[in-house]
């Protein structure tokens, strides 16, 4: 059987069609997957939208159920509210662990036997690693710097790809992090002494970050020196030179020769904070999850598929006394072998497009 069920109309229109027989009341989806809830989609019935006080649907069969019957020719379409293409090129969580249950485990396979449980243990810390660096796919959010310069991390947050400022063509510029300042977890307050003060539970009494509060006021020029010909002060006592604390531009580090901003990371409390000059400003935040954060990503691409299967092997033996150290060695080999191969396949270079680099190179400098 094949492995597409939805009809074309189905996959580029993200909606299905039914035409009514006379008092028909039960219609099934198709969709793979299936809607999860019936705030998922919506229902129109010649055209008019339907009430969802109307009807009622189960996510386990994809049933709707209306309350009564319709008219014979009524023509319904369920159109989904999130567009979703492209599922074809993953394997879900379910098949890779109902395809590793027939194929390895059993009498004369690989896996003699073992619960279903461990295999779906396994498969999801395979999903997690393969999420960091074989299968890796970059999340982007889209948020605006408000007058407080720091915005929460994605819910599901596991490490930041880059961070930048988007100008008004659309373009990215690169936000650097700011390596010279820190996010205090804590501000003590102390007395006139230095002494650290108290409260009643004799815990430490905290305050907001002066360092935090000093950055946040920080005019980011003093950094780059990229200040305009207004803004430039001179000295006449020394023949010109910009007075300037910090920055200047001859002997400039690089990493504060740029002027889209900083951003720092504020670990304990899970956020961004960013340079002044980044308020009301557009940025993108690029970030990897670990594939866990909903059912929908609890997937593995098609060209890693056998390298999921390898893991859970090695997995599954090397936590058991009954296999041999040298049986463990040649699952590990296979192992690494395999995730070699779908991190290769997966790093999408496409000779058209290395050439065009390599072109590049080419140049003669005059």
């Amino acid at each position: 059987m094949g492995f597409i069920t939805q009809t074309h109309y189905q996959y580029y229109n993200t909606s299905q069609k039914f035409t009514a027989t006379a008092g028909q009341t039960v219609f099934t989806l198709t969709f793979d997957p299936l809607p999860t809830a019936e705030s998922k989609f919506k229902i129109f019935i010649n055209t008019s939208e339907v009430d969802d006080n109307l009807y009622t649907y189960n996510a386990a069969n994809g049933q709707i159920t209306f309350s009564s019957g319709r008219t014979a020719g009524d023509v319904l379409i369920v159109e989904l509210t999130e567009q979703r293409t492209g599922d074809y090129r993953y394997i879900s969580l379910q098949n890779i662990v109902n395809n590793y249950m027939m194929g390895y485990v059993g009498d004369g396979k690989l896996i003699p036997t073992v619960k279903r449980t461990d295999v779906l243990f396994h498969a999801k810390r395979g999903i997690q690693e393969f999420s960091y660096d074989i299968t890796r796919v970059e999340k982007i959010q889209e948020v605006e710097v408000s007058s407080s310069l720091s915005i929460p991390m994605p819910q599901d947050y596991v490490n930041y790809v880059q961070l930048s400022i988007v100008d008004d063509g659309g373009i990215e510029h690169i936000i650097h992090p700011a390596r010279y300042t820190s996010t205090p977890s804590e501000a003590i307050l102390q007395d006139n002494d230095g002494n650290y003060l108290f409260d009643d539970d004799d815990s430490l009494l905290v305050s907001k970050s002066v360092t935090q509060d000093r950055f946040s006021n920080l005019d980011v020029n003093d950094l780059t020196g990229a200040y305009s010909n207004e803004d430039i002060e001179y000295d006449s006592s020394r023949a010109g030179e910009r007075i300037a604390e910090f920055g200047k531009r001859y002997g400039l580090d690089p990493q504060f020769a740029q002027k889209n901003g900083v951003f720092a990371i504020d670990e304990l409390n899970g956020k961004f904070t960013f340079s002044s000059n980044l308020v009301n400003k557009i940025i993108t935040i690029k970030y990897i999850s670990d594939g866990m954060g909903t059912d929908a990503e609890m997937q593995v691409h098609k060209l890693a598929e056998d390298a999921i299967y390898k893991y859970i092997t090695y997995a599954i033996a090397s936590g058991r006394q009954a296999f041999p150290e040298y049986i463990i060695n040649r699952f590990r080999k296979e192992r690494r072998a395999a995730m070699r191969n779908a991190k290769l396949r997966l790093s999408n270079i496409k000779l058209g497009e290395l050439a065009q680099v390599m072109r590049g190179k080419s140049k003669r400098i005059k």
